[in-house]
């Protein structure tokens, strides 16, 4: 089949290595990666300061955009002056003629509101679920007028939207080579994540504290008033920050955990730190809320839980023991390859561009 130019945005929330991005810094990374691997030439557009494993980065300058999770539902249109969301796009406009295919990775109005005015088929991967009235409004209008264009992680993910069952849904995929089973854990558990008040990282804490079990905690602190206000109110539990790690450092301690807890208070996209674990070997304990709960195999892989049930949590924690770690790599393997993923993304590119023909014909 013949390669690919392909055009790739960042997300404008934050630089690529910061996990401010959160998930969508690992699903640019690995789709990035498989891409070349086979064959297809790629450009990425970040803001100034990305790095993203040697990958070709074009970094735009400007000022970043508020992350979309802290908006209420009737929330405007927000566009900080010199935005670096704007430059990005403006850039792509100059040089669009050289691509074939453009993937926008930002959960932001603008890219939507432009992709009419673009002669060149733009494929959106949206990284979260409805937020806000305007971006459902306009992501709609969007698959509308260019049917197919929409993809989202999980069915979990489509569903909270009005026009989800329009989505195609490409899930995510990891190398899994860089992630080393681990058959032996230590006595702690694992909590990954954007330390931020919809990650409910207090559930976890609240569960580990009844069990008696230590919990380390990884991942980006955008929000340090709320790292406090819990420090603050459980000065008695056994929890330590142990950083926001690369993935080569965080598999490794990951991989040490006995499990993995997820505990979101909104519904998730996907969950990549889900199949990271499973990668590892580790099960994962999850509410029964967004992306994870399509995941995890009950029973097999980890255990799902109601949201908001602490008893749950800790019921699920005492069963920790029955789940096989080798299945967990296993299911990971099986699902989660970057090989699967490629063959997701690139046949919905290739469905867009035939698309794309069939109607310039």
């Amino acid at each position: 089949m013949n390669s690919l130019k392909l055009l790739f945005f960042s997300t404008p929330v934050g630089v690529i290595g910061s996990g401010l991005g959160g998930g969508v810094e690992l699903t640019l990374r690995n789709i990035s990666q498989e891409m070349i691997n086979r064959g297809h030439s790629l450009q990425i557009l970040a803001p100034i300061g990305s790095t993203l494993n040697g990958l070709p980065i074009t970094q735009i300058s400007g000022n970043l955009q508020i992350v979309a999770q802290s908006q209420n539902r009737d929330a405007p249109i927000i566009m900080p002056e010199n935005s670096v969301l704007a430059n990005m796009w403006e850039y792509a406009y100059q040089v669009r003629n050289h691509y074939d295919l453009l993937l926008n990775l930002a959960y932001d109005w603008l890219p939507f509101y432009l992709t009419p005015f673009f002669d060149r088929p733009i494929a959106h991967f949206i990284s979260m679920g409805s937020l806000t009235a305007v971006m459902d409004s306009v992501i709609e209008r969007t698959l509308d007028r260019f049917p197919g264009t929409i993809g989202v992680h999980s069915y979990a993910q489509a569903n909270t939207f009005s026009f989800g069952d329009r989505c195609r849904c490409l899930s995510n995929g990891l190398d899994l080579s860089l992630y080393q089973f681990c058959l032996e854990p230590q006595n702690y558990l694992a909590w990954v994540g954007r330390i931020a008040p919809e990650k409910g990282l207090e559930d976890a804490i609240m569960a580990t504290q009844q069990i008696g079990i230590p919990l380390k905690i990884w991942g980006a602190m955008p929000d340090h008033a709320y790292w406090q206000t819990i420090c603050q109110k459980y000065p008695n539990a056994a929890f330590s920050y142990e950083g926001f790690l690369p993935t080569d450092q965080l598999q490794a301690a990951l991989g040490q955990c006995r499990g993995l807890l997820m505990t979101p208070k909104w519904v998730e996209a996907f969950g990549n730190v889900a199949i990271e674990a499973l990668a590892c070997g580790v099960p994962v304990i999850a509410y029964r809320r967004g992306g994870p709960s399509e995941i995890i195999q009950q029973g097999k892989t980890g255990w799902l839980v109601e949201p908001d049930s602490i008893e749950g949590l800790v019921e699920a924690l005492d069963r920790l023991d029955y789940i096989d770690r080798r299945t967990c790599r296993q299911h990971a393997e099986a699902k989660y390859s970057m090989q699967a993923m490629g063959d997701r993304i690139e046949a919905w590119f290739r469905d867009m561009l035939a698309l794309g023909n069939r109607e310039q014909g």
